[in-house]
Formats: structure tokens, sequence, C-alpha cells
């Protein structure tokens, strides 16, 4: 916990993400691929317990044998706490939180590793006069904040909404897509610059979501799919209108799992051999839809790029301790305060 001030009234901020074991063992593992099936999957169906424990524990023995072999570490909780770390710095240069007089407790939480979300939430109840929880992902779905605004009705009951503001939209915030291509193209390596005029080509990579259930119907809950290819219309439109712009195209990847029903059909493998039979030199991969690398990005992505066969290639880590990225969240989550204070004196607060 970062304790920034004493002022009159106090506010927690919850950065949560899903969660990687950060020191591999089977072990570590088994609790969190368990967590894993119990938290997604409430999404979509109830299962008994020994069948979560029977799927939790295949999934690690899967896990913990593929990142042993490749000597594969996640970074992902080591990136949300430094990220956790640095909001929690800019903060408390923010001068509206100062002149309302409040005071703010910056924590990581996780929904899959602890600290657990609902933990964090439980015990800042008795100690915040609110609660902003931000989803550590640009696009929201049932997957992605959805088990942040199921926790959040776990531990305050349906009167949360009072007490609790879960961020929401990031996504179509248009100082994240500034930032988003200032650092792409800070990042570009001397290969892909120089490609300006060949065939160079970019990557957009993003969680996939589930388009039909497996009785090919449209899935009950909130996938995300229409803000996902919005948020990849409106970022291809930028990065190629842009005047630093080498790419001569643009393209989805979506990571997807291979349960569940029909996943989106523009996958990261298909992405790769398009580029590469249309006879692309170079192509740069940026996981524009995750604000952390973990294992989607820069071991599962990164390594469909590595593997392909295209000569100049490039992978682009995901904004992750990036100060522009802590300083414009920062910002948005000081807004985010300034409208749960407003919410409260209008109607109150229900504890």
């Amino acid at each position: 916990m970062v304790d920034i001030t004493v002022k009159n009234k106090r506010y927690s901020v919850v950065l949560v993400t899903y969660g990687e074991v950060e020191h591999l063992t089977a072990r570590s593992l088994w609790p969190s691929s368990r967590k894993i099936v119990q938290v997604v999957t409430r999404q979509i169906v109830s299962l008994p317990k020994v069948m979560i424990y029977a799927l939790g524990d295949f999934r690690s023995t899967k896990h913990y044998i593929d990142w042993k072999l490749n000597r594969y570490r996640s970074r992902l909780v080591e990136i949300n706490r430094a990220q956790t770390r640095g909001v929690a710095i800019e903060l408390q240069k923010d001068e509206r939180l100062a002149e309302a007089g409040i005071a703010v407790d910056v924590e990581e939480a996780y929904y899959f590793v602890p600290p657990y979300l609902e933990d964090v939430l439980e015990k800042s109840r008795t100690v915040s006069d609110g609660i902003i929880v931000v989803p550590m992902i640009p696009v929201e779905s049932a997957f992605s904040c959805g088990p942040a605004c199921q926790m959040a009705i776990d531990v305050y009951g349906e009167g949360h909404l009072g007490v609790v503001r879960v961020v929401r939209g990031l996504w179509k915030d248009l100082e994240l897509h500034r930032l988003y291509l200032d650092y792409l193209f800070s990042s570009l390596s001397a290969q892909l610059r120089s490609s300006a005029g060949k065939r160079a080509g970019l990557v957009l990579v993003i969680h996939g979501t589930i388009v039909k259930n497996r009785k090919g119907n449209t899935p009950s809950v909130f996938t995300g799919l229409e803000e996902t290819m919005e948020f990849f219309r409106l970022m291809r439109e930028k990065i190629l209108s842009d005047p630093r712009n080498v790419f001569g195209e643009v393209k989805l990847g979506c990571l997807n799992h291979r349960s569940g029903g029909e996943w989106t059909s523009e996958t990261v493998e298909l992405a790769l051999e398009e580029f590469q039979g249309d006879g692309f030199e170079a192509v740069a991969m940026f996981p524009f839809g995750y604000f952390a690398d973990n294992s989607e990005t820069d071991y599962e992505a990164k390594k469909l790029l590595d593997h392909s066969g295209i000569v100049h290639k490039q992978y682009i880590p995901c904004i992750n301790e990036s100060p522009g990225f802590a300083r414009w969240l920062s910002s948005r989550i000081a807004s985010e305060i300034s409208l749960l204070e407003l919410q409260q004196q209008v109607f109150g607060t229900d504890k």
C-alpha cells in the first residue's frame, strides 16, 4: 500500500489485473489455476468444485511444463506493482485532490493470485469513503472488468454503486490513443524505421473473444466484441494517418482460447501468415489490448512472431511502467474520484 497523505476524506484506488505466479512451482500454480476456472467460468456456467479442481490442476500441469521447458517467467505482477507505485506518485501531485482535501491509498490486487481483489475490497470498506477499481485492461468484457464488478457486488451488495466505481471505457480515451502512438513510434528499431516506403506491417495484439457459443448462438454474456473491433479500427486509422508512420498495413491479431465456442477469426497466426504471404519485409507487433506484459503477450504472441518466416521483426512490449502511462491513468483516476465524490454528495453513501 502507498499512503499518499492525510486529508479530510480518504479514498482507495485498486489497480487490478488477472495475475500470474511470480515464482514458478507446481504448488504455486495449483491455487491460481483453480481460481481462474472459478472466477472466469462463473461468468458462463456453474461448475461443481471437483470439476474446478480437475480443470485447474490440468491447466497447472500444462503451464508448469511449458514455462519450465522454455524458461519463461511472468512479469505481470511485478509490472502491475510498479504501475501501482507510479500512479500513487502521480496522484500525490494532483492539485484537484489536494484542493478537495482528499487522501488516496493506492493498492495492487489480482483475480487469480494474492492479494485477491475481494480481500482488498473487504479491507478497504472499513477505512475508505469510496473505492475506485481500475481493471488494467483497456477493453472491458465479462472476462476482464466483469470479475471486478461481480466482486464489488459480492463484498458490498447491490448498493455498492454509492461506494465503488469500476473504471470503464479506457479504450475510448483520446489521450490513451496519443500515448500509444508516441510510444509505438518512439519504440521502433532502426530496421523498422528504415522500412518506410518498403513492405512493413504492424500486428496489433488483443485478447480475442467468443463470437458464438457451443450451440452456434450469440453468447449471453457481454464479450466486448464490438468494443474490441472499434478500438482496433480507431488505432489502425490513427497509425496509418500519422506523419511518423512507416507501415503499409496494420492488422488485428487476436489471442484466442480453444474452448467455449467460436472465437474471433482475426488471429495473430493469420495476420503473420498474411503479411508473409504478401511479401512484407518487416513486421512489428504491439499488444495494444494489454497494459502489462504477461504470458499471452511476451510469451505466446512473441513466440509466434519469432517463429514466423518474416525477415525483420520486432516485438514492442506493452506500455508497462511508462511514466507517461502513469500520468495519464492517474489523471483518469482523479476524475473518477471526483465523480464518486459528487455522486455521494447527491445521493448519499450506502456502505
